[in-house]
């Protein structure tokens, strides 16, 4: 079953997927949270395990694509508007952190806001 199923998105906390869950379902799909349960008894592995993922069957990707695309909040400049990826132009842009050393994984506050592209993956700093 796992090998017709594909992630549309992970995230770090449980109350962040519910809402694109839900409205996932009401439109049909039916949605499998990966990593859910873990991350619900024990939040700080979250980023150990790469988050909960949000899965659905290959069958419903493009409408469930589609969905998450809409409702998603992607990364907004000062003024409300959607920020350009530098590397490939889209508007998907989202706010990422690495905690790629001990420091940041005991104090992530401190990590400086970094935006990734959900379309190339590209990583770049908050001054975009």
């Amino acid at each position: 079953m796992g090998k017709d199923l594909i992630t549309l998105g992970s995230f770090e906390f449980l109350a962040d997927v519910q809402i694109i869950k839900g409205k996932l379902e009401s439109e049909g799909i039916t949605v499998y949270l990966k990593d859910d349960n873990t991350v619900g008894v024990e939040p700080f592995a979250s980023n150990a395990i790469g988050g909960i993922k949000l899965q659905v069957h290959i069958s419903d990707e493009e409408q469930a694509r589609t969905i998450y695309d809409e409702i998603r909040n992607y990364a907004t400049d000062d003024d409300g508007h959607l920020i350009n990826c530098p590397n490939c132009g889209a508007k998907k842009l989202e706010v990422h952190y690495l905690r790629n050393t001990l420091f940041y994984k005991l104090f992530p506050f401190f990590e400086p806001k970094k935006y990734r592209c959900d379309n190339c993956q590209f990583i770049t700093k908050a001054s975009v």
